[in-house]
């Protein structure tokens, strides 16, 4: 088996005050909160760095909000992440930033919503190049700030905010040290040729296996889309050797696991684990990524072996002594693998309807209502959050930015997308919940706006035809099936000019609304 090879981390530290421009909000009584701009946050360090709570923020890669047990999923075992959370607090009612990979990312390391964002699609840097298109020098992400409060910070799994050299490189965003994949393309297969160690490229499959290929006849099995060397397996060791290397000091640790991303090539024995009663004909790849012999077993083995990475890390920080000044997140990208039309199998032969992976709500990854942004949230700190705690505040990806800068009294100097969920952790007075914003260019094109219960949602921007406003009270109907935007035409009216004061115009990634911006 290959090895990574050690290599001293080459970032370096920008100063993370940063010129951004304001835009001035609007105030709704119905939003209880104030229109937001961007954020620009002043790293001020906490007199003794002993008293910095370590950070590990887990991100997982496709997984739905009812895969983990403990919301509800009855056939995918997930022990680690279930135990978690009866460790911490659950959350009901949190949104990814965006339908998927990239701009989720983006959102989460910046900040700021899909309105304000660089990036808020996927899109490769160079067509047929390694690597997606770059967040931008000026941007300035929550691992420069806590880098600049005295954090060690490490990234490890998957990146996808730029190629190693541009601006977008993870050590050029304040990581000291990142290893995975580059790539969101690259990462489409668990035994890829490469994987990446800060600027260097470490070859770890000399004969890697492909992500994509379709057997339209004959016997499928496991064994000949595994290869030698399994990157998460890697991945999570280099997760491990980081809190090793760096428990005498605050860390921030940020794990974005590849899992349950398909192509499907989980372990063998994680597959045999689960029933063959479940998988009475093989997937072939005909709905694009790998086959696979038993693709329901694959998929709940997939996100087992996610629920070992979390187990190893949290072994980890207990071996050392580290879980009562650690704070802990997890959460995932977006909602789960999306259907096909003219199949059982879902796109890499993922099952949702077998597994119930949304939970009845409505749409898949790459869809702006809830089963395609609605995703867990788990957050344990002990001593601070009480544990088994649930609530179900709304919230998003941007508020995570805000929150940990509350957490270590880092000062804002200007207005910000997010709001700090410290008060909810703490079992405080919620606070005020500020407009949520979605602006995503693919897939159809698509627009969404929460503002307390209520959720506007426009699809089909990018067509000849855009389709209507649509509106649902997500705490009546969060399966979004009563359309009630006909009823509610001033609520319509206050959408629009939330995202006339909240959607930047973005040459590369545009998105045009009827009424609002053309």
């Amino acid at each position: 088996m290959s090895h990574p090879v050690t290599m001293s981390p080459g970032s370096r530290c920008r100063a993370v005050s940063h010129c951004r421009p304001s835009l001035t909000g609007l105030f709704f009584g119905i939003a209880l909160g104030i229109l937001c701009a961007p954020s620009v946050v002043a790293a001020t360090a906490v007199s003794n760095l002993s008293e910095k709570p370590n950070i590990v923020f887990i991100l997982a890669d496709d997984l739905g909000w009812g895969e983990l047990g403990c919301y509800g999923q009855e056939k995918i075992r997930t022990p680690n992440i279930d135990r978690l959370a009866s460790q911490g607090m659950r959350f009901t009612q949190h949104y990814s930033g965006a339908p998927v990979c990239a701009p989720a990312r983006n959102v989460l390391m910046t900040g700021l919503h899909l309105g304000h964002a660089e990036i808020r699609g996927n899109r490769q840097a160079v067509k047929g190049g390694e690597g997606q298109q770059p967040i931008s020098d000026g941007a300035l992400t929550i691992a420069e700030v806590l880098k600049g409060a005295g954090y060690a910070t490490g990234a490890v799994g998957k990146w996808g905010l730029g190629p190693v050299g541009s601006f977008g490189d993870p050590n050029r965003q304040g990581f000291d040290l990142f290893f995975g994949y580059n790539c969101q393309a690259v990462a489409h297969s668990y035994f890829p040729p490469h994987l990446w160690r800060n600027s260097e490229k470490i070859i770890i499959n000399p004969n890697p296996v492909p992500g994509h290929f379709r057997q339209p006849e004959g016997e499928v099995r496991l064994e000949d889309w595994q290869g030698e060397t399994y990157a998460p397996d890697l991945i999570e060791a280099e997760a491990v050797k980081f809190i090793e290397q760096h428990r005498s000091r605050p860390f921030f640790l940020y794990c974005a696991f590849i899992e349950p991303h398909v192509a499907m090539q989980p372990p063998k024995r994680l597959v045999d684990s689960y029933p063959v009663e479940w998988d009475p004909e093989p997937y072939r790849g005909q709905s694009s990524y790998l086959p696979h012999p038993r693709p329901r077993a694959g998929y709940a083995a997939m996100i087992t072996s996610l629920d070992e990475h979390v187990g190893m890390v949290l072994t980890t920080l207990k071996k050392h002594g580290l879980e009562q000044n650690t704070i802990v997140i997890f959460t995932s990208d977006n909602g789960t693998t999306h259907r096909t039309k003219d199949t059982v199998f879902g796109v890499g032969g993922v099952d949702a309807t077998f597994f119930n992976s949304t939970r009845e709500l409505r749409g898949f990854k790459g869809s702006v209502y809830e089963g395609g942004i609605r995703v867990p949230l788990i957050v344990r700190w002990p001593g601070k959050v009480r544990a088994g705690g649930t609530t179900d505040f709304s919230s998003y990806f941007p508020d995570h930015f805000a929150t940990l800068c509350d957490v270590l009294k880092l000062a804002p100097t200007g207005p910000r997308d997010g709001i700090s969920l410290l008060p909810v952790w703490l079992g405080q007075p919620k606070p005020a919940r500020n407009p949520m914003v979605w602006v995503f260019p693919e897939y159809g094109g698509q627009v969404c706006v929460r503002l307390g219960d209520l959720k506007a949602v426009r699809q089909g921007l990018a067509t000849r035809e855009p389709g209507p406003w649509e509106l649902y009270d997500i705490a009546k109907d969060p399966a979004e099936e009563k359309d009630v935007a006909a009823e509610h035409p001033e609520i319509i009216k206050r959408v629009e000019q939330i995202l006339r004061e909240q959607m930047n115009d973005n040459s590369l990634f545009p998105v045009r609304v009827p009424g609002v911006n053309s």
